[in-house]
């Protein structure tokens, strides 16, 4: 990886909203003195000041924003500035009323709330174009602006006429002919076939819904007119300075969008990250989880860090329960972002708005207007973390793994009406397999299936529903040329169109898997059945597991049979299998299990093709670890996850361990992790 700016080492900061402080001059000498306090050195300035920047159209006030950028730079903070089109102002809204976004049902959205505009809006794209450029204009050469933030938390999906019409020229492009369309959409089921371009329509309650191929189209449709949208914004600022990289906050596993397709429109990735900690439900499968998705955004721009744009400092006002963190968990949320690959460390918000829905969302500097505070604190001693771990910024993260997370896939196969249509379940796989590496410290990079995949030994595609042949070319390639290749029930079932493969299923997958699938069992909700392994190289401890919800019924062909099922009419039919393909392996799981084998299964996987662990210590359950290298030094992030102090062997180390945050708990060569307790240990070359 290489840093985003080459200057600073890991930022730390906020959105900061001085708009909401005008009256009240003194606030911002007060909160630069506390930012300095807590090690900040950044804020996202701007992102709803729509309303003050242009009070009425062509009405631009820019004195107050002049003075907080050139404030915070004299100061030594530095500012992600905004666009500001997440928020219109009342004005917009009452002066172009087409800019208002119609919904699903049809009907028209009244002023309020935000992330409510039509993106096909011609008069939206040209007062968000102009205040855009106004801002470039103003400020793409302030020394204090590192990069454009742009908009905010784009979200949702417009029917309006204007979106129909621009919905039907994509349709128009993608498939040229009507007939062409019919064909692929397999419009004569139910005698739907379209006649004239002006009769297709999004999908939505009061027309069709059961057309499997228009609603991933229109899900694809829709991520493109927010890349498109979010091109339109960056192209009025860029010409201003090229040089100043432009990014928008992601929200993780959005159902949306197609994230692969928005990341090409940004510089680097940035998101907002809220988990829900301290649930009564299992902790770690939770900070798995994050991890997850911290993973994902590290992945959508290979090579680069990311930036943590959002995360609350203390609680949320928005979640069923806004639990507060818990001593230590401000520290271990916000350093496994960086163990996974950010270089920064950022919350909503710095200061507390006094009214309106986030009134009582988490901040820095609480209602009481200082940073004496629990929260404060916390936040003060993350900051001088990061100061302790400067080396550590731009520094790389190396995995051997990948695991394909597609967007068109997740819509497909969550649409595919059968076999589980109570839960089938995609995201909680997806997490389960990821939770089983995540858990033996094996890194893991998320891919598409258009990504590059020649980097990587092992290739793992849960429920890869959705395939199409060049996708399965390269996989063919990947194991031929000794890849190890990893495929789950429910894959191969139909093309990029959404239609069912006609010559056995896993499709293009199954000369390279060795297996034919004939049927799927679905299981009602507390049914089980067992798997028995019978292949002597396993490395579980057991050689049963029980599985649940989805039984798939092979054939091997080629392929050697490493476990069958116990029970039902298919008992002694194959649940695992391994094949032979060229100079690699390909395994597929034909059932749904609990992560207590997909652990023994990804133990076996990674001692038998030699994929080695980020550390070579025995860590206690809920302790996890990852690793991030920088030149000769490595930098080995120890999280835990229980709220049990745990203690550490460090002797078992091949290379000797310095603890960088905490050396006063290292004793000999023993180190006592505390309860949701995290210490980055440097060992060098």
């Amino acid at each position: 990886m290489s840093k985003l700016f080459p200057t600073l080492h890991f930022l730390h900061g906020a959105d900061y909203n001085p708009d909401q402080w005008l009256n009240q001059p003194e606030i911002l000498a007060q909160d630069i003195a506390m930012m300095k306090e807590t090690k900040c050195n950044v804020m996202s300035v701007g992102i709803f000041s729509w309303s003050t920047l242009e009070p009425e159209e062509g009405n631009f006030q820019f004195t107050w924003l002049d003075n907080v950028l050139d404030t915070l730079y004299a100061n030594g903070i530095y500012v992600f500035l905004a666009t500001p089109s997440g928020a219109r102002p009342a004005w917009v809204s009452e002066k172009y009323p087409q800019v208002l976004r119609t919904h699903k049902n049809l009907t028209k959205s009244l002023h309020g709330e935000r992330h409510n505009h039509c993106y096909s809006s011609p008069d939206y794209l040209r007062l968000t174009g102009t205040i855009n450029q106004q801002l470039a204009k103003r400020y793409a050469h302030h020394p204090a602006v590192l990069a454009w933030h742009i908009s905010n938390e784009y979200g949702g999906e417009c029917h309006c006429d204007n979106c129909q019409q621009a919905f039907r020229k994509w349709l128009k492009n993608k498939y040229q002919t009507l007939e062409n369309l019919n064909q692929r959409w397999w419009s004569s089921f139910w005698s739907h076939e379209y006649s004239s371009w002006e009769q297709l329509h999004s999908p939505g309650p009061l027309g069709e819904e059961s057309v499997h191929a228009l609603n991933v189209d229109w899900r694809r449709f829709v991520s493109e007119q927010v890349a498109l949208f979010c091109r339109h914004e960056i192209q009025a600022v860029k010409p201003y300075n090229p040089a100043l990289p432009a990014t928008t906050n992601f929200h993780g596993v959005f159902n949306d969008y197609d994230y692969w397709r928005l990341a090409q429109e940004v510089d680097f990735i940035s998101w907002d990250s809220y988990p829900e900690w301290h649930q009564t439900r299992d902790q770690l499968q939770l900070a798995s989880y994050t991890a997850f998705t911290f993973d994902l955004m590290r992945s959508l721009k290979p090579g680069l860090p990311f930036l943590l744009m959002e995360s609350t400092p203390g609680t949320t006002s928005w979640q069923g329960v806004s639990k507060l963190k818990k001593p230590g968990m401000h520290m271990l949320s916000s350093l496994q972002a960086v163990a996974h690959g950010s270089d920064s460390v950022q919350y909503f918000q710095w200061r507390k708005s006094r009214g309106s829905i986030e009134k009582f969302h988490g901040a820095v500097v609480d209602h009481v207007g200082h940073i004496g505070t629990r929260v404060g604190q916390d936040v003060k001693q993350v900051g001088m973390s990061l100061e302790k771990l400067a080396g550590a910024a731009g520094a790389d993260y190396h995995a051997d793994v990948a695991l394909i997370y597609d967007w068109d896939n997740r819509w497909a196969v969550n649409d595919s009406a059968g076999p589980r249509n109570c839960g089938i379940k995609f995201e909680e796989t997806v997490q389960q397999h990821y939770q089983a590496l995540w858990q033996q410290n094996i890194a893991v990079d998320i891919v598409s299936r258009h990504s590059e995949l020649s980097a990587y030994r092992v290739l793992i595609a849960p429920m890869l529903y959705m395939v199409d042949d060049a996708f399965a070319a390269r996989v063919n390639q990947f194991v031929a040329a000794g890849g190890v290749f990893i495929a789950t029930y429910w894959s191969g079932i139909v093309n990029p169109d959404d239609l069912c493969f006609t010559n056995g299923f896993p499709g293009p997958l199954r000369d390279v898997l060795g297996i034919w699938s004939e049927e799927i069992d679905s299981l009602y909700d507390g049914e089980t059945n067992q798997i028995s392994i019978t292949s002597p190289g396993w490395n579980g401890a057991v050689g049963e597991y029980t599985c649940i919800e989805l039984c798939d019924l092979i054939h091997a062909e080629t392929a050697d049979v490493l476990a069958v099922y116990q029970h039902d009419f298919y008992q002694g039919r194959p649940a695992v299998t391994c094949n032979l393909y060229g100079k690699g392996q390909a395994y597929y799981l034909a059932a749904r299990t609990g992560v207590d084998f997909l652990y023994d299964f990804y133990q076996t996987i990674t001692d038998t093709h030699g994929i080695c662990a980020c550390t070579a210590l025995r860590l206690p359950k809920g302790v996890v670890a990852t690793s991030r290298q920088q030149d000769d030094e490595e930098y080995l992030f120890v999280q835990n996850y229980s709220d049990q102090n745990v203690t550490l062997e460090l002797a078992e180390e091949s290379r000797a361990l310095e603890p960088l945050l905490h050396p006063d708990l290292l004793n000999g060569h023993q180190y006592s992790l505390p309860a949701f307790g995290i210490d980055v240990f440097l060992s060098k070359a």
